[in-house]
Formats: C-alpha cells, sequence, structure tokens
C-alpha cells in the first residue's frame, strides 16, 4: 500500500449563527447542562457580531498552507463542524496513511490542545500514523507575522494618537487550577509575548501581559484581567492601548467581543483609547510559519516510513 501524508489542523470550533449557540455550548461541556443566562449572554455576543469568521477562515488557512506545503491538509474541529471525527474518517477514506497534525493555538494546555489529542484519537486511536505537534509558540515565522500586525497597528495607532500607546498582549485565561497541576500554557503564552515584543522593537516598561476571556464558572481563572491592566495603566499616566492577542491566529468571538467590543467599551469608559492589531487571519508570513512546522516534522515523517530514510527538508 502506498503512503499518504497529509496536514491535519485542529481548531476550537465556532457556530455560524447565535440560534445554533445552545448546541455549540452542549458540545463545550460535553453534554453538561449551561445556566440558562450563560446561553443567552453567548447568544447575545454572537448577535452582536452577526457572526463567527472562524469557520471559514480556518478553512481558508488549511486552503493556503497545502498551496505553500505541497501537501493535502484537512481542518477539523473539536465543538462544532467540520467535527474532528467526521474528518478524521474521511481521512481514513481518503487513504491517508501519516497525519502532522497541528494545534491552531501555538501555547499548549491540556484545556485545549490536549483536548484536541483526545478528540482525534479516541479511546481506539487514529486509524493512522499521528504526528502532534505539542506546541510551536516560539516559531519563528509566527513570531514574525505577530510583529508584522503589531508593528502595523502602532504606527496607525501612533498617527491617531500622537505618542505610542503601551501595548498588552492578550492570550485566554484558563482555570488557575490548570497551572497548579504543571501545565505549561501560561509560560508559553507570556514567552510568545516576550519574543513578539523584541521582534516588534519594544523596549521593556511599553508592553504589558494580561489573560482574556475568564469563564463564568469553575473556580478561579488566570489574571491579570484586561479590565485592570487598562486601570493600572490609566493611574500609570496612559491615555492609549494596543491591544494583540498573542493566543488566537483568526478572528472569532473573543476577539470580535471581548475586544472589539467589550474591552474598547471598557476602556473609553476609563477615558483611553483602544486599538488592536489585526489578527493573522491569511497572512502569508502566517502561512510560512505553518508549512515550516510541517516541513520541520517531515524527516520524522519519512522515516517512520518502514525501510526508508528521513528525506530531507524542503527548502
Amino acid at each position: 500500500m502506498s503512503e499518504k501524508t497529509a496536514v491535519l489542523l485542529l481548531a476550537h470550533g465556532s457556530p455560524d449563527k447565535p440560534e445554533e449557540v445552545p448546541e455549540f455550548l452542549r458540545a463545550v461541556t460535553s453534554g453538561r447542562p449551561v445556566p440558562e443566562a450563560v446561553v443567552k449572554e453567548i447568544e447575545h455576543r454572537y448577535a452582536l457580531i452577526g457572526a463567527s469568521p472562524l469557520t471559514r477562515l480556518t478553512l481558508r488557512q488549511g486552503e493556503l498552507l497545502a498551496a505553500e506545503a505541497g501537501l493535502p491538509v484537512y481542518v477539523g474541529m473539536r465543538n462544532w463542524k467540520p467535527w474532528i471525527a467526521d474528518v478524521r474518517a474521511q481521512m481514513e477514506r481518503d487513504g491517508v496513511t501519516h497525519a502532522i497534525t497541528i494545534c491552531l493555538a501555538p501555547q499548549n494546555s491540556r484545556t485545549s490542545v490536549g483536548l484536541y489529542r483526545k478528540a482525534l484519537l479516541g479511546e481506539s486511536g487514529a486509524p493512522f500514523d499521528v504526528d502532534f505537534v505539542e506546541s510551536w509558540h516560539d516559531q519563528p515565522q509566527l513570531i514574525a507575522a505577530f510583529a508584522e500586525r503589531l508593528k502595523a497597528a502602532l504606527a496607525r495607532a501612533e498617527k491617531e494618537h500622537g505618542a505610542e500607546p503601551a501595548v498588552i498582549f492578550t492570550a485566554h485565561s484558563v482555570p488557575e487550577r490548570t497551572i497548579l497541576d504543571g501545565d505549561p500554557y501560561s509560560a508559553q503564552a507570556k514567552h510568545t509575548a516576550e519574543l513578539v515584543a523584541q521582534a516588534a522593537g519594544l523596549m521593556d516598561g511599553a508592553w504589558w501581559f494580561a489573560f482574556q476571556s475568564q469563564g463564568m464558572s469553575g473556580g478561579p481563572w488566570l489574571g491579570p484581567t484586561v479590565e485592570d491592566t487598562i486601570t493600572g495603566l490609566k493611574e500609570l499616566g496612559h491615555a492609549g492601548v494596543l491591544l494583540q492577542p498573542i493566543g488566537f491566529v483568526c478572528d472569532h468571538v473573543e476577539v470580535l467581543y471581548d475586544i472589539d467590543i467589550a474591552f474598547r467599551k471598557f476602556a473609553e469608559e476609563q477615558g483611553v483609547k483602544l486599538w488592536r492589531a489585526e489578527s493573522l487571519n491569511d497572512s502569508p508570513t502566517f502561512i510560512r510559519a505553518l508549512a515550516d512546522v510541517v516541513r520541520e516534522r517531515m524527516p520524522a515523517a519519512a522515516k517512520n516510513r518502514a525501510g526508508e530514510s528521513p528525506a530531507p527538508t524542503p527548502k
């Protein structure tokens, strides 16, 4: 049987319209009941942004990666369509024997990457070899892509504001107990922020880090929050802040609502102007980052084929 290597991109998933939110939340909680007030609040947020572009943008990233890497690329979502289980079955029908698997969450956490792995492998494993990329939070082209977006946003903000705003890097919060159990997520997220700040030429004292989108239940979540950070920067005399989420690689509700609506409103109430760096979305540099991750795994893919020597990494 001939060998067939493909790439599998995994993402969180997001409903396409507000009326799909209850079904989506049942998937997120594995069927556990969600308070009606929470359901209504999430429906309200999706209604305000119109629709989440996460699925559309992720599929587009897959198309661009396939062209860049020269391999078939599949996209699976843990909590929405296209479901990971359905995509896994399609890959088996297509004769895939080896899957280089990348979670579109660059920093590793058992609450994201760990759950994607579980959804892919299930109880009995995948029907093909899986080369699972645990994290790629410091991938050079990923850092370059974030830095490009940040520098463009800083130039725009400085032109409007007359001075360079304070930069706040953000990543999605997780329950504190996750980190206490040894999860690397917090350290990796802060390392990504540090590398992006260096690549963008930011001096120490010109940028801060905060966790966003804390959960509505389940005990304490990681901070500091964005709101507390904005308030602290105001007390230091900053009249403008620029947010860049470095834990997300495309627009979705945590960007389009949490930042563009909720945090912007909060900042305005504090008398602070807020800007946001554009998400990576279809950034050519970001697509090269994904392709580089794939190319770095190709020797391992070749080595796993019986009797074959590792293939050279494409340049």
